[in-house]
């Protein structure tokens, strides 16, 4: 398994969090506290991951990702989710994620 590395930008008032590598227990606490730190600066209403760099994910990360995912639901926010693989896709699929986001090739696409 390769390591995380987990950065962010904002583009246009909407945070980017780029994941690379394996998303899993491990990278959790660095995504959360990220997470976190995004919410009580910016109150986003609008949060795109980028997984273009991500060569694995499992059921940690999986529950990672929805915890956000409700957050934001919860606060009346939106996410995306930009460079998803075709197996990507296929695992966001069949766990249920993709009826919650949104999904685009591009940053720029999601941010519109």
């Amino acid at each position: 398994m390769e390591p995380h590395k987990i950065s962010h930008e904002v583009v246009k008032k909407v945070p980017v969090i780029y994941i690379e590598g394996d998303m899993t227990s491990e990278a959790d606490d660095a995504i959360m506290s990220l997470y976190s730190k995004i919410k009580s600066e910016i109150s986003p209403s609008s949060l795109v991951f980028n997984f273009a760099k991500t060569s694995y994910i499992n059921s940690a990360g999986i529950a990672t990702l929805i915890n956000v995912i409700q957050d934001m639901n919860d606060n009346n926010g939106k996410v995306a989710f930009v460079g998803l693989s075709n197996h990507f896709l296929k695992v966001m699929d069949i766990v249920g994620i993709s009826d919650f986001v949104e999904i685009f090739e591009t940053n720029q696409q999601a941010i519109k």
